[in-house]
């Protein structure tokens, strides 16, 4: 689901997106910022 907002983020927007999918716009910034620091994740 990440992938599909980042191929889609520059012609409708991560709030759109996350408005019609299940996903908190919340979530798919935590998840770019864990990709990119993974110190970040959770240790679970």
């Amino acid at each position: 689901m990440i992938a599909f907002i980042e191929d889609q983020r520059v012609v409708y927007g991560v709030e759109s997106i996350c408005r019609v999918l299940p996903i908190a716009p919340s979530t798919y910034y935590h998840r770019l910022a864990c990709l990119a620091d993974p110190s970040k994740a959770s240790v679970r």
